[in-house]
């Protein structure tokens, strides 16, 4: 019998992975009017990377970091410490440009994994990165044949090491309890996100980038990031913020900030582990529509996420990470259904994050030469990689512009200058969240009891509704 979550789970506290390493000492905020060659409004991975990699690329550039509370404060610091491959939108790419524009946004992204894997050793950044790559599993005749189909398409985008495993095969990794088969890539890595976000943000301060917290941005508009303290203008002005994009002047319906929730067990006894298995430390992800994701931590404990309550009413943020009892109750459901010889294990830290959404479920990362205004997000989850590759594009935009490079690969992938609508008001931004999820797991429910391999109808329309 699962044990509901006890009054010793901590809850909030912005993350278990700031609440084990302890907030980091603030820096100044803004002191007033300052200039800048470019401001860089957000201070997680996208906001930190594009920093870092436009410095490395022009040490003599004056760059700006503006960060409302502290660096990492939002989903950079609170994710499932999933590095891996996976990219928002590549399909509607390969629809939009050719397959083979989509399979060189792939390859990119391939590359990421290991990119950041090298900056952080480069660095001195211990991060806990395990480069034990991704296994997605699949628990009914339903998540089987999706399982499937998408290990082919992987293969089509030229994953050529990407394995596809059966029930036993997928055992010999991990034992999660009624698996059927499983599907591994090497591009994936676990890692501590707020070690690497503290890292990250300590390397670029190194190199002379000004970093201001407890400074947020109320509004962005050509050459000017304003904030309570004052304006910081800059011939760019970078946005950077990924699900709070919604707090800023203009842009409450850009991008959706929605919320995913994660537990994390206390230590885990090695007789349990034996049980387990999971001595490779991937990743750990399924294919149901309500999905979850996972990892084994550096300390033997388990790290799982899923969709609680996925969207507060006019796109309002939670307060450091606080969730709801009955998310975690349910996370904790599925960490049993996955794991039955956890039913007595204990939860010691529960948080809620959110994640940008855009309306078309694309990332992309753009630069405006018109006003000097760029942006990158809208990563649905898969940020840890993407943030990383998006800034190095953004760097290369900047450089092109101001005629200190030219094209790159990267400037000529086919995210770069998406444009998508915006989001519906509410109430309709709200229902249709609601809706959406609760239209998912009810086909995950009946999916759990149908021996057919076939995705139930309901999914498939709430797929066709949301645009995803």
């Amino acid at each position: 019998m699962t044990q509901p979550h006890t009054a010793r789970t901590v809850n909030g506290s912005v993350s278990h992975w700031f609440a084990q390493e302890g907030l980091p000492e603030p820096r100044e905020p803004l002191a007033g009017d300052a200039s800048a060659d470019v401001c860089i409004v957000g201070g997680g991975y996208t906001g930190l990377w594009t920093a870092y990699y436009l410095k490395k690329a022009v040490p003599f550039l004056r760059i700006t970091v503006l960060e409302q509370k502290f660096c990492g404060y939002g989903a950079s610091g609170r994710n499932g410490g999933w590095l891996y491959n996976g990219i928002a939108g590549r399909d509607r790419y390969a629809k939009k440009h050719g397959h083979e524009a989509a399979a060189r946004l792939q390859q990119a992204m391939n590359d990421t994994v290991g990119e950041v894997v090298r900056v952080a050793a480069d660095e001195g950044i211990d991060a806990d990165i395990h480069h034990g790559g991704v296994l997605e599993v699949a628990c009914t005749p339903a998540q089987l044949a999706r399982l499937k189909a998408f290990h082919e398409a992987e293969v089509a985008y030229g994953e050529k090491e990407r394995l596809l495993f059966g029930a036993r095969d997928t055992a010999a990794r991990i034992r999660v309890a009624g698996a059927v088969g499983g599907t591994w890539t090497p591009h994936g890595a676990r890692l501590h996100p707020a070690k690497l976000v503290t890292g990250l943000a300590a390397a670029v301060e190194a190199l002379g980038v000004t970093i201001h917290e407890s400074t947020p941005v109320t509004e962005i508009k050509p050459k000017h990031a304003v904030t309570p303290y004052g304006t910081v203008r800059a011939p760019y002005v970078l946005r950077c913020t990924e699900g709070f994009t919604a707090a800023l002047k203009g842009l409450r319906r850009e991008w959706l900030p929605m919320n995913s929730s994660m537990i994390v067990t206390e230590p885990i006894a090695p007789e349990l582990w034996e049980s387990i298995g999971w001595e490779g430390r991937e990743t750990l992800g399924d294919m149901a529509h309500a999905y979850m994701y996972a990892q084994r931590t550096a300390d033997d404990r388990i790290a799982l996420g899923g969709r609680g309550v996925p969207y507060r009413f006019g796109s309002r943020t939670d307060n450091d990470g606080r969730t709801q009892a009955a998310t975690i109750d349910a996370l904790r459901e599925i960490l049993v259904r996955f794991f039955p010889a956890l039913a007595r294990t204990g939860i010691d830290h529960a948080w809620s994050g959110v994640l940008g959404v855009p309306r078309d479920w694309c990332a992309t990362v753009t630069l405006d030469r018109s006003t000097g205004l760029g942006w990158a997000g809208g990563y649905v989850g898969s940020g840890v990689a993407t943030a990383n590759l998006a800034a190095r594009t953004l760097r290369d935009l900047v450089q092109q512009d101001s005629g200190q490079g030219t094209a790159t690969p990267l400037t000529e992938l086919p995210w770069v200058n998406h444009k998508v609508r915006k989001w519906e008001p509410e109430p309709l931004r709200w229902l249709g969240v609601q809706g959406m999820y609760a239209a998912y797991r009810t086909a995950d429910r009946r999916e759990a009891t149908s021996a057919t391999g076939t995705t139930d109808p309901i999914a498939t329309w709430a797929d066709r509704v949301s645009g995803r």
